[in-house]
């Protein structure tokens, strides 16, 4: 996968935290956990509009259906 350099503005409280993960080895760096955290978003939207397409064909879950969710969840 071809990479390319951006710049972005973050607060600097955001990046401090950041740049500590990076620090304690919990990320390899500033960018990859960026990158990583785009990647986690751009998947939460896509899940989202998955969802929302499938209600608008189908309509909401039926209140039987929530509940064997639920269920199946264990809550």
């Amino acid at each position: 996968m071809s990479k390319e350099k951006i710049a972005i503005t973050l607060d600097t409280a955001t990046i401090a935290q950041v740049r500590a993960e990076v620090r304690s080895r919990r990320a390899p760096s500033v960018s990859a956990y960026i990158s990583g955290a785009v990647s986690a978003q751009l998947e939460t939207d896509a899940i989202a509009r998955l969802v929302e397409d499938l209600r608008r064909e189908h309509g909401r879950p039926s209140a039987e259906a929530r509940a064997w969710a639920r269920a199946v969840r264990g809550r």
